[in-house]
């Protein structure tokens, strides 16, 4: 698996405002753009989508740390791009309500 989602082996499918959809030889990776940045502090199956995934930690007010999902790895094998771009569009949505209830004039 690859360390880093962007190489020159690697296109991106599609974006939105959100997310990237990459194109891996093996796997399509979805990558949480408000992740960017984060380091990568551990690879583990992802709850929710029971893939590998790279997780970061973020901080809330209190100082605690959470672990929080920065990109997916979705075996070509198992998902095809149409199961990944429901998933990056379900992401997308929920960021989107959280803007409009904390932003509203944006």
């Amino acid at each position: 698996m690859k360390n880093n989602s962007t190489d020159q082996e690697s296109q991106i499918l599609k974006k939105g405002i959100f997310y990237v959809i990459i194109d891996d030889p093996s796997f399509f990776i979805m990558e949480d753009k408000t992740k960017r940045g984060l380091t990568v502090q551990e690879r583990s199956i992802d709850e929710k989508y029971s893939v590998d995934s790279d997780k970061g930690m973020i901080y809330d007010m209190d100082g605690i740390g959470h672990k929080v999902g920065i990109r997916w790895y979705f075996s070509k094998e198992k998902y095809g791009f149409d199961q990944v771009l429901a998933h990056a569009t379900e992401m997308e949505q929920r960021y989107r309500k959280i803007r409009e209830e904390t932003c509203p004039d944006y």
